[in-house]
């Protein structure tokens, strides 16, 4: 069952500005790159479930943010069908992302209240999505559409909330131009945890990148 309320990750969601996004098949390697997001500000990760027996890596990771980062939310991503997101939900997810809309999706989260964000690519996408329920939509992958495709569906629809994900740097004017353009939160993997901090196994400089991101979000918000 998730710790938090679909609400209450929304919230960090927009509070934080940030969703950091990682997977890697090793246990111990993963609790330290939670333990450094965490130390870093970080109150929300995206596990990216992509790797053969994903789930037990998930299960144990979860097991431990819950018994050691108690105000970290960690979701799920690159859900793909109705049983996987019921079953990392079985096992704690707190939210669940999509690399598409799926409508078995909405259904079994809806169910229990669990936060998910489904990848739109067009207004009538994001309009389904809405419709279903969803509280914030991923623009995926968002280098393909840009901060203007943002402010031009916020113009008719203020309402709508946006974390774009691929595409968002770690540079002040790409930052800027997504929150500028009115995106809610920027979900960063590769460029956020890195190919050579993982390789170095350089903890200490995820810890320094993540609390570095947070502080530049907030400055550059509007």
């Amino acid at each position: 069952m998730s710790q938090f309320s679909r609400i209450e990750v929304a919230t960090l969601m927009k509070e934080t500005g940030l969703v950091p996004l990682f997977y890697h098949p090793d246990v111990s390697l993963g609790k330290k790159i939670l333990k450094a997001c965490y130390d870093g500000g970080a109150r929300l990760i995206e596990f990216t479930a992509r790797g053969d027996f994903a789930h037990e890596v998930f299960a144990e990771l979860n097991k431990y943010v819950i018994r050691e980062l108690p105000e970290m939310a960690v979701g799920v991503g690159s859900i793909t069908d109705a049983a996987a997101a019921s079953l990392y939900m079985q096992m704690g997810a707190n939210f669940i992302v999509t690399p598409s809309l799926r409508e078995d999706i909405a259904v079994v989260c809806n169910r229990r209240k669990v936060l998910w964000s489904p990848g739109c690519g067009s207004l009538t996408e994001i309009n389904n999505a809405e419709e279903m329920g969803c509280e914030i939509v991923k623009l995926f992958p968002g280098a393909n559409y840009g901060a203007n495709f943002v402010k031009a569906i916020k113009g008719p629809q203020p309402w709508t909330s946006v974390m774009p994900t691929g595409g968002v740097t770690l540079e002040k004017e790409n930052l800027k131009a997504w929150f500028d353009a009115g995106v809610t939160c920027v979900g960063m993997g590769s460029n956020l945890i890195s190919k050579t901090i993982l390789e170095n196994k350089d903890y200490a400089a995820l810890e320094s990148r993540v609390r570095e991101t947070l502080a530049l979000i907030k400055n550059v918000r509007p």
